[in-house]
């Protein structure tokens, strides 16, 4: 079994590197959601842009507007379709830290779990050698007794 102290740095090691973890997906939890609402502003901005569009050709829009309306929603749809990338690639930037917290997390716990036996093995052997010194020392008491009896 491997000594107390080597698993206590183990632990250390394995804790640091779990807490560093859970700071990258807690990052990376907070780009993905600034990544969402800028998605979210973004696609509210053309749905509004395309109801005053809407409201803008009932009372007549020259070919030049129209021109400009629709050259205006391709950029947006242009940038809808890049922020959705990017929206993407932030879900799984937090797959991949949560699975490496977890990872972390496992190890740690292997470790805390190592040296829980290694305490209880020790403990075990500590009681059986204690339980062997009683013994002996009550063994040695009652041949003294014998012995004082027969003289």
């Amino acid at each position: 079994m491997a000594n107390p102290s080597a698993l206590k740095m183990l632990i250390d090691l394995a804790t640091t590197e779990t807490d560093e973890a859970a700071v990258r997906l807690g990052s990376a939890i907070r780009y993905e959601a600034e990544a969402v609402k800028k998605l979210l502003m973004l696609t509210d901005y053309r749905n509004d842009y395309a109801a005053r569009f809407q409201t803008s050709m009932i009372n007549g829009l020259s070919a030049a507007e129209h021109r400009n309306f629709q050259q205006f929603m391709d950029k947006l749809e242009t940038a809808i379709r890049g922020q959705e990338v990017i929206v993407e690639q932030a879900r799984s930037r937090i797959d991949f830290e949560r699975k490496a917290w977890q990872a972390g997390e496992r190890k740690r716990m292997s470790f805390a779990t190592l040296e829980k036996r290694a305490t209880s093995a020790a403990s075990l052997r500590e009681g059986r050698r204690d339980q062997k010194q009683t013994d002996e020392f009550a063994s040695r008491q009652t041949a003294r007794k014998q012995m004082q009896k027969q003289y």
